[in-house]
C-alpha cells in the first residue's frame, strides 16, 4: 500500500501546486508573469525536490504582490499552497493519514475562509500590522498554557 500510496501523493501535491501557481499568475503579466512562470517550473522540479516546493509557494507569493490579485484568487491560490506542502512533505508509512487528517483540512480551510472575512471589511487602519504579530503571540501563549504545566 505504500508503493501505491506515494506515487498518488506526488500526484495531487502536483496538482495543488499547479492549482497554486495558476490561480496566482491568472490575468497576471510582466514581471508577474515571470515569477508564475518560474513558480510552475518549481513545482514540476519539487517532484523531485521536497525543497522545491518551499521554493514555489514562494513565487507563487511573490506572483500575486507583483500581480496585485483580487482576495478571492489569493485565498485560493493560497489553500492550494497549504494543501501542496502538505501533500509534498507528507512522510510515514501512511502518508495518507497525515493529508486527510481533520486538524489540517479544517485549519487550512477554516484560515482561508478567516482570510476572506478579514478582506471582505474596508477597514483602513494602518497600525493594524504592527499589533498582529502580538496578537498572534498571545493567542500561541493562551493555547500552549495548559500544556506548560
Amino acid at each position: 500500500m505504500t508503493s501505491l500510496a506515494k506515487p498518488g501523493t506526488q500526484a495531487l501535491a502536483t496538482g495543488f501546486g499547479l492549482s497554486m501557481a495558476g490561480s496566482a499568475a491568472v490575468g497576471s503579466h510582466g514581471p508577474a508573469l515571470v515569477a508564475g512562470a518560474l513558480a510552475v517550473i518549481a513545482v514540476v522540479a519539487g517532484m523531485l525536490l521536497r525543497r522545491a516546493a518551499t521554493l514555489a509557494v514562494l513565487l507563487s507569493a511573490a506572483t500575486i504582490v507583483l500581480a496585485g490579485l483580487p482576495p478571492v484568487l489569493a485565498a485560493l491560490s493560497g489553500l492550494s499552497a497549504a494543501a501542496y506542502l502538505v501533500c509534498r512533505h507528507a512522510v510515514g508509512p501512511r502518508p495518507v493519514a497525515v493529508i486527510g487528517s481533520w486538524p489540517t483540512i479544517v485549519g487550512a480551510i477554516g484560515f482561508t475562509f478567516i482570510g476572506l472575512v478579514a478582506t471582505s471589511f474596508p477597514v483602513q487602519v494602518p497600525w493594524l500590522p504592527l499589533v498582529a504579530p502580538l496578537g498572534v503571540l498571545a493567542i500561541y501563549l493562551l493555547a500552549t498554557r495548559p500544556f506548560l504545566n
